[in-house]
């Protein structure tokens, strides 16, 4: 006899509330997954990934079980609140849409951003933080850049920094030099588009905390930052606001030539 899947908890999120609410809607009107996935023209696995909270629902999809089960706009509403509060899951639900995604573009003002720091970088961010366990901190952060970076299909990585991250000896001048020696590197790779804003430009939109936009096949999700953790927005008006300030300080950064060349600039300082 198959084991039986036990249901998520819906007390932990509102993510786990609507997974366990879909499950409990479809098994009250005896509909199977693959009828189911019928109704929100989905894959049965689809449908079964959407109830275990291992992927997050679409807005048409839940119109579509809101239609079937004549539950109003009740689905529709569980999935915005779930998209405007706090999901205590979002580091793994991050990493999960990283995995998968076609781009990544991020900003960041005060460190290199993460798919571009080398083991001795992240070595002494987190020795200078608050991690307990620094060795499961770098192997976690560098499992995260592996599962992006060592992809067949890569996505398109873009990267905007502001030129004091350059000029921030993070871990002393060896850890830099071989920090900035990688950056040229990964530069240097097709998918790669590093761009740097220089000191001239002066403050920016978002001058004050990192975030990341993540391109999905059928939309975008968006990261910020933030002191003990962050926050995943998943919002489309909230992450329309967030590529609007990516492309906002892309305009103020230098071309990709001549960001090489200040890298390089600071790669002298530290050689």
């Amino acid at each position: 006899m198959p084991p039986v899947r036990e249901p998520l908890d819906p007390r932990i999120s509102m993510w786990q509330f609507l997974a366990f609410y879909m499950r409990f809607m479809r098994e009250k009107a005896n509909l199977s997954l693959a009828q189911c996935g019928e109704i929100m023209g989905a894959a049965r696995s689809t449908v079964s990934n959407l109830e275990a909270g291992r992927r997050r629902p679409q807005d048409d999809q839940m119109r579509l079980l809101d239609e079937r089960y004549g539950t109003g706009l009740l689905f529709q509403l569980i999935l915005w609140f779930a998209r405007m509060a706090h999901d205590p899951d979002w580091a793994r639900q991050c990493m999960e849409y990283e995995k998968t995604s076609t781009a990544i573009k991020t900003y960041h003002g005060k460190a290199i951003p993460r798919p571009f720091q080398t083991e001795g970088y992240i070595r002494a961010l987190l020795e200078t933080g608050s991690t307990k366990d620094i060795e499961a901190g770098i192997a976690m952060r560098v499992e995260r850049q592996r599962l992006i970076l060592e992809r067949p299909d890569v996505p398109t990585l873009w990267m905007l920094v502001d030129e004091n991250v350059l000029a921030s000896p993070i871990g002393g001048p060896e850890v830099m030099k071989y920090q900035l020696e990688h950056l040229l590197d990964m530069a240097g790779h097709q998918n790669v588009i590093m761009r740097i804003v220089p000191t001239e430009a002066g403050a920016h939109q978002w001058f004050d905390g990192p975030f990341q936009v993540i391109c999905l096949e059928e939309r975008d999700v968006a990261y910020a930052g933030a002191q003990h953790g962050g926050r995943l927005i998943e919002s489309p008006i909230e992450v329309r606001d967030f590529s609007t300030r990516f492309e906002r300080i892309g305009a103020k950064a230098l071309p990709e030539d001549a960001s090489r060349a200040l890298v390089e600039k600071y790669l002298e300082l530290y050689s």
